[in-house]
């Protein structure tokens, strides 16, 4: 298992939106001047590809849309640009802005991989209401403290 996995990722658990979160559907993210946000990468790579990331693989993809590292670059230096990232901590996907901020719930099924489904929606309700049978619940971190 890959470092940046074995130390930071759930599985089997749903991150609900945070207490305090202002929104009451789930939103896309908007961008910011001429470059997408980090969240907003995020919202694309996990709305485009539910399951696929791990969450240690969407925190490297993410840096690199977000730096917008040349493929070149990525090719020779892939290791080296990885065990730089992951040198530091990373926070989790309960400190994101999709579940705080613009109403997305995270799913982390068996395998530890990701997907993200809208507040509103009947599958969010089902994570939430499905007991002792369904995923291990937490709720994203509030955007306040108070």
């Amino acid at each position: 298992m890959p470092y940046e996995d074995a130390h930071m990722s759930y599985k089997d658990t749903f991150i609900q939106v945070s207490a305090d979160c202002p929104v009451e559907v789930g939103i896309v993210p908007s961008m910011k001047k001429d470059s997408k946000t980090a969240h907003l990468i995020q919202y694309e790579l996990l709305s485009q590809n539910p399951y696929k990331y791990t969450q240690g693989e969407l925190i490297y993809e993410v840096y690199l849309q977000h730096k917008q590292i040349p493929k070149s670059e990525i090719e020779a230096r892939s290791d080296e640009i990885r065990e730089e990232l992951f040198s530091k901590n990373h926070p989790c996907l309960r400190a994101s802005m999709l579940p705080k901020k613009h109403g997305w719930g995270v799913h982390y099924n068996e395998e530890g991989k990701i997907a993200i489904y809208p507040m509103e929606s009947e599958a969010y309700q089902q994570f939430v209401e499905a007991g002792e049978d369904g995923p291990k619940l937490l709720f994203a971190m509030r955007n306040s403290r108070g």
